[in-house]
């Protein structure tokens, strides 16, 4: 599995800025490989993160070679005060079961050493 974590400092979303999310969003979740997100904020800083998830890296970089991904990253300074993009393979998940599955969709592991 491999997540693609987007952080950013948002300025002032428009209408333009909403309808471009909305279209990336419902095409990531279209991709054949996509198994979930989640997102934080962090009222300290103001930074935000989505974390996407996937089950290969070509599941991915479909989001990445997607025409409103592309045009949205091109204009990204109209509605960002910077940004950063962490890929990162996930070598395993667990937990107590409390959170529910994280990424959304995926059942609990237990805890492995």
């Amino acid at each position: 599995m491999y997540s693609s974590t987007f952080i950013f400092a948002a300025k002032e979303f428009d209408t333009e800025f909403h309808r471009l999310d909305a279209i990336i969003a419902s095409a990531a979740r279209d991709i054949p490989g996509y198994l979930g997100e989640t997102s934080w904020e962090n009222p300290q800083t103001g930074l935000v993160a989505n974390v996407y998830y996937w089950d290969s890296l070509d599941a991915l970089q479909a989001l990445v070679r997607h025409p409103q991904h592309i045009e949205a990253k091109a204009r990204q300074a109209n509605w960002l005060n910077g940004y950063q993009v962490i890929i990162s393979e996930v070598l395993r998940t667990y937990g107590d079961g409390g959170l529910g599955a994280l990424p959304p969709g995926l059942a609990p592991q237990e805890a492995r050493p």
